[in-house]
């Protein structure tokens, strides 16, 4: 910093009277609290809320006198009926924190006394509250301990009656306040009873703004999914991580198909189940998923999934085709375990009548495509299917198809325009036109949706997979070999299948930008390695704090009861300890002669400068000691001061009218002495 930077901000910091400064802090701890709000609040009421505390700072740099009453009312009725506009009631999340936002902002226009700054502080910690209605995040939670840290300081800064020590030492005592609330807060959160459901959730507030598979799949609906980064779910393997080509995460089976769109086949009333026969070979793979929020129905498992999933808190049902789905929608994040047979064989030697819905399409439409299928089928009369399906894979190899996350819109003949004009799609389109030919040539066939591949960190060991890897691929069935996987993507991208889809995909001009995706993208670079330790991270906060339920509450108490006897009674002990540990400490610390208390911060004072108080050494003797040392002109007069204030209070004759004054007095010179 130049000389003429430092000058301009000592005369700036010279403007600044005390009680300028300690409004400036105030307000910078209140645009912290409101800060995170701006995310989910209607731009009017961030912009007048920032407005205000702009307004507020003006006033308090410039000396000039708050609004009137006269003014301040109109404007809050005002707000208070553009609340009512955007939300249609006062009541309810939404409307309730947005007036408290605006009842903190135009608080800080109001402020005559003492108390109004206590007013707004409070105000201030219960607003900071309301931002986990919001977000739960480990990001969100250290901006939440750091708004806390500064407005524990702004309430510091009015409760000094004297000299206010620098702002440096007054953030200190504020870590070192919640330092030692931290070991409390820890043990109410681990044996305070958990609430089923998420704790922040309020009745009424709808689920917004979450992705996730549907049960209808169109060109294009696939495409738009993949460009979303967001996690999906996330596994922990508890036995060998399976190959990534292997790593099929089953969701959704379509069936009916009107010419643009698959959907599900639906459940026709007395329709009776099929027997289905699953032979699973080898031992099966065991994990642990964690699945985040989706506000949808769908499981993805990766296949073939045991039976014996559960969800806690959901009932889990079946169907014909293998997929397992939640009673109702799922709303929070959800911890469950799995297995899956990777080597399975399925309905194999079921009568080919009961597949017949597997063969069904619609009428008048795709005639170049069932043209392609009768030729494609008279060259190989005797074919099976696994060779019929060889024959459309090496078409999609070899006629130039491409694959692309921006493919042209089809129209009425989606499949005809997709496999002999435009050549270029997602994996809907590849798996629908697959199983359209397939069907077309006699051979039943049926989309599969679900995931393929994720992404492995080496830091933890866990397994990302995200609504970028949503994928879909096909399924054959024979009489003789049941249903079997082809991923029809595989022929035209196999990258997408063997790495991901970055790597199955052609990387854009990036102007100038290459060199950081290179390094994004090589998992042994800095940044490669940065991203998987705050993945780590965040995935830890996710499991053991935001996961912490009632299940895992029990489970994780009771270990602790086996280990330590009864946990209700070793964590009530704990409690009364750790409180009485602190009591203990409290009272060490403060003697009970405020005079005595006043010295001994003094000693320790002078012996963090190194120049501690002797045992035999006492005020008259220390205070000559200290004159010889290094020290300003007025540090020198405040510590002579306080040392013959102190003798004369301690050895000496001052009169008791005089104490409460003297006490004041050598209060006020304590901070000048350092």
């Amino acid at each position: 910093m130049s000389a003429a930077a430092a000058g301009a901000l000592a005369r700036l910091a010279a403007r600044l009277t005390r009680d300028k400064a300690d409004t400036l802090l105030l307000l910078a701890a209140a645009l912290m609290v409101l800060a995170p709000h701006a995310a989910h609040l209607p731009l009017w009421i961030s912009a007048l809320a920032g407005a205000t505390l702009l307004w507020r700072a003006a006033i308090t740099w410039l000396g000039r006198r708050m609004p009137p009453v006269w003014l301040l009312v109109p404007v809050a009725m005002a707000a208070m009926a553009g609340v009512y506009a955007t939300y249609r009631t006062l009541l309810g999340r939404d409307a309730g924190v947005a007036m408290l936002v605006l009842l903190l902002a135009f608080k800080l226009l109001e402020m005559h006394a003492r108390r109004d700054l206590f007013v707004v502080t409070f105000l201030g910690f219960f607003v900071l509250l309301t931002s986990f209605l919001y977000s739960q995040t480990m990001g969100a939670a250290l901006w939440v301990a750091a708004a806390l840290v500064l407005l524990l300081t702004a309430q510091q800064s009015f409760q000094y009656s004297g000299a206010v020590p620098p702002l440096r030492r007054r953030l200190g005592t504020s870590l070192r306040l919640c330092a030692l609330a931290a070991p409390l807060a820890a043990l109410l959160f681990i044996g305070f009873p958990r609430l089923q459901g998420p704790l922040w959730g309020l009745p009424g507030d709808a689920l917004g703004g979450k992705t996730g598979l549907s049960d209808s799949m169109a060109p294009g609906s696939l495409a738009a999914l993949a460009q979303s980064d967001e996690p999906a779910f996330r596994v922990r393997f508890l036995d060998a991580a399976p190959p990534q080509p292997l790593l099929y995460w089953r969701s959704i089976v379509l069936g009916d198909y009107d010419g643009r769109t698959w959907t599900r086949v639906p459940r026709k009333r007395g329709l009776q189940r099929l027997e289905i026969a699953i032979h699973g070979r080898g031992r099966p793979v065991r994990y642990e998923s964690t699945m985040e929020a989706s506000n949808t129905r769908w499981i993805a498992l990766l296949e073939l999934a045991g039976p014996e999933v559960r969800l806690p808190g959901h009932r889990v049902r079946d169907t014909d085709e293998l997929e397992l789905y939640a009673a109702d929608p799922i709303e929070r994040r959800l911890r469950f375990s799995a297995s899956a047979y990777l080597d399975y064989t399925l309905q194999a030697g079921e009568l080919p009548q009961r597949m017949a819905r597997w063969l069904e399409l619609p009428a008048g439409y795709n005639p170049r495509t069932l043209a392609l299928a009768r030729q494609l089928r008279a060259a190989q009369p005797d074919a099976s299917a696994r060779q019929l399906s060889d024959a459309v894979l090496a078409r999609f190899r070899s006629q130039g198809y491409g694959y692309t996350l921006e493919p042209p819109l089809l129209g009425r003949d989606a499949v005809d325009e997709f496999l002999f004009d435009s050549k270029a799609g997602f994996c809907e389109h590849y798996a629908g036109a697959y199983v359209v030919l397939m069907r077309a040539m006699g051979v039943a066939a049926r989309v599969v949706t679900g995931y393929q591949g994720g992404e492995l960190n080496p830091v933890d060991g866990y397994l990302t997979v995200r609504q970028s890897d949503a994928h879909a691929w096909a399924e054959i069935w024979t009489q003789a070999a049941g249903w079997q996987r082809v991923d029809p993507t595989a022929a035209v991208a196999p990258e997408r299948v063997r790495r991901n889809l970055a790597r199955a995909l052609p990387r854009p001009a990036a102007f100038g930008l290459a060199p950081l995706l290179a390094l994004r993208n090589d998992p042994d670079s800095w940044l490669a390695q940065l991203r998987y330790h705050y993945a780590a991270l965040n995935n830890s906060w996710n499991q053991w704090v935001l996961d912490y339920n009632p299940e895992r509450q029990r489970s994780f108490l009771e270990e602790l009861g086996a280990i330590v006897g009864n946990w209700r009674s070793a964590l009530g002990m704990g409690l009364v300890l750790a409180l009485l540990l602190a009591l203990r400490r409290q009272r060490r610390r403060r003697p009970a002669d405020p005079l005595d208390a006043l010295y001994a911060a003094f000693c320790r004072q002078q012996a963090r400068r190194g120049y501690g108080r002797r045992p035999a050494e006492g005020p008259r003797s220390y205070a000559a000691r200290l004159r010889a040392l290094p020290a300003s002109q007025e540090q020198h007069a405040a510590m002579e001061q306080f040392l013959h204030l102190y003798g004369l209070l301690k050895y000496g004759a001052g009169g008791t009218e005089s104490r409460p004054a003297s006490l004041a007095t050598l209060k006020t010179l304590l901070p000048l002495c350092r």
